[in-house]
C-alpha cells in the first residue's frame, strides 16, 4: 500500500463529514446574519479537520501504546487501522500528527490575528482535548468524559467558532441550533463505548457505559437521539430554525432501524452506523438552512 494511502487513512477520513456539516452549520447561520466569505469558510474548515486528523492520529497512537487497541478489539475488525496492523510505525503516525497539528495551529493564529481573538481560546480548547483525549495524564476518554468532550467540541464550540469567523461575535442562535447535532456526534463514541464495554472493563477503562451499566447506557443513547430530532422540530416552529428544519425527519428510517439494532445486541459497526445517522440528520439540516436562507 502506498505509503501517503497509509497516512491518510490512519487519520480516518471517512470521521471528517461531522467536521464538515458542523462547520457548514455555523458558517450558514452566520451567512443568515450577514456575508458570507467563501476563503474564510475554506480555511477554518481545513484548519479544523487538520485538528481533527491529528486528535484521530494521536488517539490511535496512544490507545496502541497503552495496549487498548489490538488486533483483537472491535474495531480493527471493520475499519483500516494502519498502526495495530503493523503497516505503519508508531513514529511514523506521531510525526503525522505533529505536522498536521501545526498546519491547524498555524490557520488558528492566522484567523485568530486577523478574525479576534476568540478564536485562539476556542483553538486552545479543541487542542487540549484533542491531544488529552486518550494521552497521559488526563486520558479523559477513560474517564467516562469523553461523550461530554465530543458533545462540546463538534457542537457548540465549532459551531460557534465557524459563525465567529465569518461574523466576529458569538451567537445565542448557533448556540442552540449546535445542540442537537453536537449531542448525534457525542453519540457515535457512546456507542463505541456500549459495543466494547465488556473489553474496556477487562482493561480497567472507565467510560460510560460501564459507570452507568451497558443497558441503561443503551437507552441514555436512545433518549438523546430522541432529543435531538425534538429540539430541531420544537426550533422550527418557535426559532431560531425556520420549517424547511423539518427536513431531518426524513432521516428518521435510518434511526428506528439503527434503535432495533441497538436496542437487540449492539452491531460491531455502532459507531459507524451512528455517524451515518449523524451525516444524515446533519446534512438534511444544514441543506434546511442554505434553503431557508435563499428564501
Amino acid at each position: 500500500m502506498n505509503t501517503y494511502r497509509k497516512w491518510f487513512l490512519a487519520s480516518r477520513p471517512w470521521s471528517f463529514t461531522m467536521t464538515a456539516v458542523s462547520v457548514s452549520v455555523g458558517s450558514v447561520i452566520g451567512a443568515m446574519d450577514g456575508g458570507f466569505s467563501w476563503f474564510l469558510y475554506l480555511i477554518t474548515l481545513a484548519g479544523i479537520i487538520f485538528m481533527h486528523a491529528a486528535a484521530n492520529l494521536f488517539n490511535d497512537y496512544y490507545d496502541v501504546l497503552s495496549g487498548v487497541d489490538t488486533l483483537e478489539v472491535s474495531t480493527a475488525q471493520y475499519r483500516p487501522h494502519p498502526l495495530v496492523e503493523g503497516t505503519l510505525k508508531p513514529r511514523e503516525v506521531m510525526i503525522e500528527a505533529l505536522c498536521l497539528f501545526i498546519l491547524a495551529a498555524l490557520i488558528g493564529i492566522f484567523l485568530a490575528v486577523t478574525r479576534g481573538w476568540t478564536i485562539l481560546v476556542i483553538g486552545t480548547a479543541g487542542a487540549f482535548a484533542g491531544l488529552f483525549y486518550t494521552a497521559p495524564p488526563f486520558r479523559y476518554k477513560y474517564r467516562g468524559l469523553g461523550e461530554i468532550s465530543t458533545f462540546l467540541m463538534w457542537g457548540p464550540l465549532m459551531v460557534e467558532g465557524a459563525y465567529f469567523v465569518q461574523r466576529q461575535t458569538l451567537s445565542v442562535d448557533a448556540f442552540w441550533v449546535s445542540l442537537p447535532f453536537g449531542v448525534l456526534v457525542a453519540l457515535v463514541l457512546l456507542a463505541n463505548n456500549i459495543r466494547d464495554a465488556a473489553d474496556d472493563e477487562k482493561r480497567n477503562i472507565k467510560t460510560l457505559p460501564i459507570i452507568t451499566g451497558r443497558q441503561r447506557g443503551i437507552w441514555i443513547y436512545v433518549a438523546l437521539v430522541v432529543f435531538a430530532y425534538v429540539s430541531v422540530v420544537l426550533m422550527a416552529f418557535t426559532g431560531p430554525l425556520n420549517l424547511w428544519s423539518l427536513m431531518v425527519l426524513i432521516s428518521l428510517p435510518l434511526f428506528f432501524s439503527l434503535l432495533r439494532r441497538m436496542i437487540k445486541n449492539p452491531p460491531i459497526d455502532a459507531d459507524a452506523q451512528t455517524a451515518k445517522l449523524n451525516t444524515a440528520f446533519g446534512i438534511l439540516l444544514l441543506v434546511s438552512l442554505i434553503i431557508g436562507r435563499l428564501a
